[in-house]
């Protein structure tokens, strides 16, 4: 079983679909206004057993767009707290700093691209470790 996991926001969303052995099967950041397509598109590509969804600002109003092209897909509210925190943290072990920002801590730099995608996978395997009691 899949889960799709989504971090929304108002300009921009984060998306991670996790397999079943935690792997990465796909990991975007999408404009909000995009959110049914890649949504869509992922669901018919087969085996989503949930969507989780960060309970962020503009959660509620995602999840009522979610409902409407993912029935029989249960929703999963997951919470946010510190998972940006968390995603700046890992998205320097996945990307290490180069050149002379090596030297400096990552704890005082500010990735230079959005990581709401890392916080949707932040938040899958939050579920996924809910679900299985880890």
């Amino acid at each position: 079983m899949k889960i799709l996991a989504i971090d929304p926001g108002r300009e921009k969303c984060g998306v991670c679909v996790l397999e079943g052995d935690g792997a990465i099967g796909y990991q975007s950041v999408i404009e909000t206004a995009r959110l049914e397509e890649i949504i869509s598109g992922l669901i018919a590509d087969g085996g989503i057993g949930a969507i989780v969804l960060g309970d962020g600002t503009t959660s509620s109003d995602a999840r009522r767009r979610l409902e409407e092209i993912a029935k029989g897909i249960p929703i999963e509210v997951v919470d946010e707290k510190h998972t940006t925190e968390a995603a700046r943290k890992e998205y320097w072990i996945k990307k290490p700093p180069r050149g002379w920002r090596r030297f400096l801590p990552t704890s005082l730099q500010v990735p230079p691209e959005p990581v709401d995608d890392i916080v949707a996978e932040i938040l899958g395997r939050r579920f996924i470790a809910r679900s299985t009691g880890e």
